[in-house]
């Protein structure tokens, strides 16, 4: 665990939070955490979840005076996140980054973290309440077991063991042990709600996926489809809705350096602090049963159609940010903001999101999507986040698809070669195959497929893309077998090699 070096600081706790409020440069909570209720569940409760959705979550609360939206934060595999805020009381604060100033907030909205290896009965119990009303998930992109086909992958052995259980649970048997994955919890706990009261419920996925409520849901429901749970289905279909949402907000690593300068802020040592920029957007669709926090008045846009907002941001900034983490690493940049600073890769930068993204984007109503395009790219260029190459970098195999190779489908069947999205894949291929920088540095390929990658990539320079191109977890065959995307890719995958060797 992560922790300031200055041991001897007393911690941020309840008991703590009246004098570290009061200090010069702090502010919230703006709520009183001891008032707070539990009203939401979230799975996944990394850094991106504190500094974007709790933040929210804490505004609405306060600008209507409702204490019914205190946060059950539910960690992934690690009890890290546990272990640094249940000595806290689940305090933290958000240090904000912008390119000449800083400021720290305190947050009070999380009420309390489990860790489902020994707290799945309290998630289960917490679902099935009838003062509990959202569950929302920020589990990333390989927290949902899906086939090539992106249907439930029953073959997973977490996902199998979490549809016994919850055939067990179904049977009458009492609690069947911790569940072993996200959705496979979040299906125990329907089950309990559907077993007990059977009020409505919102699932509210904020994950980088295309139509992710839709994803969500299809899975959920296949769980217990797999369980052979024919009534709850019946009440899943009519009482629990899975509307989509769109989030941004940059939130790198928190470092060292960041947690010692925000203990002086303080004045108590905060475990778990994180880092964001200035920037937040949440986009809703406005599809809920029962009730919701007032989302839009800590401004948020709920909306009918997430759709335009969600295709702009994954083509525009997530597949922008991926081009410059696998250049600027293999060109010796630490930092995102170092590799926009860099005027070539800059000019590859404008020319993905100018060539090859934009035509194939609607854009969402009142945004212009060149001048959107200039606002990442200013927002990437803050050297105060320190957001480094490799963070952006990592579970390439599972971000791909959805950041850049719809992009690379449309303009294909549009009679188009996307040249400036070859470039960017040809980036992550050759960061797999060379595994370091022109410097020679090494560079860390942290992947779920990463050994496959590995062997895959492994072999002569000149049949690179082909031997990665040909991984259909990957590529889609109306993208891996154009002939003239496959040239445009080899050529950028040479010059790639020759320009960092």
């Amino acid at each position: 665990m992560n922790t300031s070096t200055s041991t001897a600081t007393q911690r941020l706790s309840l008991a703590s939070l009246g004098s570290a409020s009061g200090r010069e440069g702090v502010s919230g909570p703006a709520m009183d955490p001891r008032a707070l209720s539990t009203g939401i569940v979230h799975f996944g409760v990394g850094a991106f979840h504190r500094a974007h959705q709790a933040v929210y979550t804490e505004d609405a609360a306060a600008a209507t005076g409702d204490p019914r939206w205190g946060i059950l934060g539910v960690t992934g595999r690690s009890a890290r996140v546990a272990e640094q805020l249940g000595p806290q009381d689940g305090l933290y604060s958000v240090l904000t980054k912008a390119r000449d100033s800083e400021s720290l907030r305190l947050i009070g909205s999380l009420r309390k973290v489990a860790f489902p290896a020994v707290d799945s009965a309290e998630v289960l119990r917490a679902l099935a309440s009838e003062d509990v009303h959202v569950a929302s998930l920020t589990i990333t992109e390989k927290g949902y077991p899906r086939t090539l086909s992106g249907e439930l992958d029953t073959s997973n052995p977490g996902v199998a063991a979490d549809i016994e259980a919850l055939k067990a649970e179904l049977a009458g048997r009492s609690f069947a042990g911790p569940a072993r994955t996200p959705l496979g919890l979040l299906a125990r706990g329907l089950a309990r709600r559907y077993a007990g009261s059977g009020s409505p419920f919102a699932v509210l996925c904020c994950d980088n996926l295309m139509s992710n409520g839709k994803v969500t849901r299809d899975l959920v429901h296949a769980v217990a489809g797999a369980a052979r749970a024919e009534d709850m289905l019946e009440w899943l279909r009519k009482s629990v809705t899975f509307p989509s949402s769109m989030v941004d907000r940059i939130v790198p690593a928190t470092t060292e350096a960041n947690r010692r300068a925000a203990e002086r802020i303080l004045g108590v040592r905060d475990d778990g602090l994180v880092v964001a920029e200035p920037f937040g957007q949440w986009v809703i669709e406005d599809n809920f049963l029962g009730p919701r926090p007032a989302w839009e008045r800590a401004g948020a846009i709920l909306t009918d159609d997430v759709g335009p907002f969600e295709v702009a941001k994954l083509r525009m900034l997530n597949a922008t940010h991926s081009l410059l983490a696998y250049l600027g690493a293999l060109h010796g940049h630490q930092t995102i903001a170092g590799a926009v600073a860099d005027d070539a890769l800059l000019n590859e930068a404008r020319n993905l999101q100018r060539n090859d993204v934009i035509p194939t984007l609607n854009a969402p109503p009142g945004l212009d999507l060149h001048e959107y395009g200039e606002s990442i790219l200013a927002r990437f260029a803050n050297p105060n986040l320190g957001h480094t190459t490799i963070q952006v970098a990592m579970d390439g195999s599972q971000k791909l698809p959805v950041r850049i190779l719809g992009t690379v489908a449309d303009r294909l069947a549009a009679g188009e070669v996307p040249y400036s999205a070859a470039m960017m894949l040809a980036g992550w291929m050759v960061f797999i195959y060379r595994g370091r920088d022109v410097n020679g540095k090494p560079l860390a390929l942290d992947d779920p497929m990463a050994d496959i990658l590995r062997e895959t990539a492994a072999g002569s320079e000149a049949g690179l893309a082909d031997r990665l191109l040909g991984l259909k977890a990957i590529f889609p065959e109306k993208v891996s077998a154009n002939a003239e995307f496959r040239g445009a890719l080899a050529a950028r995958v040479r010059r790639l090699l020759s320009d960092v060797t």
